[in-house]
């Protein structure tokens, strides 16, 4: 992904954490538990654009916030 894309990814990210009331530690303990290795740190990066999403990480960040695919990488309202 290009660093534009990357970055709307990641505000999108939040947006939909912030929704769903979560903190970024219980974001990132709840993908802990289920099996997926994401610090409250790299959370952090992946929200303001400076990492990667990965696709098992993508699949349940999905799940957990309750949202669709579409929601994660709108890219409209930039």
């Amino acid at each position: 992904m290009n660093a534009r894309i990357e970055k709307r990814v990641g505000k999108n990210v939040r947006m939909l954490r912030e929704r769903a009331g979560m903190t970024q530690e219980l974001l990132a303990a709840k993908l802990q538990l289920a099996g997926c290795d994401l610090t409250r740190s790299a959370l952090a990066k992946i929200e303001v654009g400076q990492r990667h999403l990965y696709p098992d990480e993508i699949l349940l960040i999905k799940e957990l916030l309750g949202v669709s695919y579409e929601e994660i990488f709108a890219l409209d309202g930039e």
